[in-house]
């Protein structure tokens, strides 16, 4: 069924590529400088690590600095990185506890049941009957599937898990999700 990925950070800049999408996602956290040789440690926030690469640009901190990674690699849960332009230890350390930050315009394509955590908050749900449910304020990462939090017209807040039994239909276009509501899902 559906997988989320990403989640946006509340510290985005104005402007979207398209309405209500941020410009920018967050990926990582950069911790503390690692050795003397310009490295600096990032916690990743992203579910594809992967697409992070030597020779892609990132944007760093509140002003989004455009920053070209110029090597990375693995240390044990911290990805170590360096960056052009920053080459020793005390260059790189004015990096410490900003966020890194890709454009979502350079995002890879997600397979059709697949979406970003961006796309999904502030969708309306809707019940099987048509009922209006609430707006998706959050969603939860638990391990098996990820669970929508919507918060209901009365300020109660709804649970939904992400499996197929109760998201029937994602409409991006339209701004709903349609859900079958299971016994005992209702507050």
């Amino acid at each position: 069924m559906s997988h989320f990925e990403d989640q946006p950070l509340n510290e985005q800049s104005a402007g979207s590529p398209s309405p209500g999408e941020p410009v920018f996602l967050v990926i990582g956290k950069l911790r503390k400088p690692h050795g003397v040789r310009g490295e600096i440690s990032m916690e990743v926030l992203t579910d594809f690590p992967e697409r992070i690469t030597s020779g892609s640009t990132v944007f760093i901190g509140s002003t989004h600095r455009a920053t070209p990674i110029r090597s990375l690699r693995w240390h044990n849960q911290l990805l170590l990185l360096s960056f052009q332009g920053y080459a020793d230890l005390d260059q790189v350390g004015v990096l410490r506890n900003q966020y890194v930050y890709v454009r979502t315009d350079q995002l890879d394509s997600l397979a059709e049941d697949e979406y970003y955590h961006h796309q999904i908050l502030g969708l309306q749900v809707f019940s099987d009957s048509g009922e209006p449910l609430g707006v998706v304020t959050t969603i939860l990462e638990t391990g098996s599937n990820d669970v929508l939090v919507v918060e209901s017209p009365t300020g109660k807040e709804i649970l939904l898990p992400v499996i197929d039994e109760v998201i029937l239909r994602i409409d991006l276009a339209g701004g709903t999700i349609h859900v079958h509501l299971l016994p005992g899902l209702l507050p």
